[in-house]
C-alpha cells in the first residue's frame, strides 16, 4: 500500500540523512494526513484512496513545476533545482506518466467506450479518464484533447 511505502521511504531517509527526501516526505504525509482528516466530514474514516493519493501527488508536481517556472524567471535557479528534485522524489511513488501517443491513445478509447459525441459529454469522459490514470497522465492535457475531438 502506497501510505506504508511513504512512511517506510521517510524511516530510510532519516537513517540516511537524506534531508531532501525527508522533507519531501514529511509534506506529502502533512498533505495526505490533511485530505484524510477533510475526508472524515464525508463520512470517510479510513483516509483517502489510492486514486486520491495519485491524483494529490500529481497536484505537487504541478505546483512544484509552476515554481519552477517563476524561479527560472527570476533568476533563482538553486530554488528551481531544490523543486526539480521535490519532483523526482515525488514521482517515485507515482506509476509511470503516459506520452503523448499513449494519452491520445487513452482519450480516443474512452470517447468510443462512452459513445462521447459532443462537448456536453466532455465531464463523464473526463471522470473516466480520471478513475482510469490517476496520477499517468497529465489532465490538462488530456481536457485539450477531449475539446478537440469533441468539439
Amino acid at each position: 500500500m502506497l501510505r506504508d511505502r511513504l512512511t517506510a521511504e521517510l524511516k530510510t531517509a532519516m537513517k540516511e540523512k537524506n534531508e531532501r527526501k525527508r522533507a519531501t516526505l514529511r509534506l506529502i504525509l502533512a498533505a495526505l494526513k490533511d485530505r484524510d482528516i477533510a475526508a472524515r466530514s464525508k463520512g470517510v474514516t479510513d483516509g483517502i484512496d489510492e486514486t486520491e493519493i495519485m491524483a494529490m501527488l500529481q497536484t505537487m508536481v504541478k505546483q512544484r513545476q509552476e515554481s519552477i517556472e517563476h524561479y527560472e524567471h527570476g533568476g533563482r535557479l538553486e530554488l528551481a533545482e531544490q523543486e526539480r528534485e521535490e519532483i523526482e522524489i515525488i514521482r517515485q511513488f507515482m506509476p509511470e506518466q503516459l506520452d503523448d501517443a499513449r494519452l491520445e491513445k487513452a482519450v480516443r478509447d474512452v470517447i468510443a467506450e462512452l459513445g462521447a459525441s459532443t462537448i456536453k459529454d466532455m465531464g463523464p469522459t473526463m471522470a473516466v479518464l480520471r478513475e482510469r490514470y490517476a496520477g499517468q497522465m497529465d489532465f490538462a492535457k488530456a481536457s485539450a484533447i477531449v475539446k478537440a475531438q469533441l468539439g
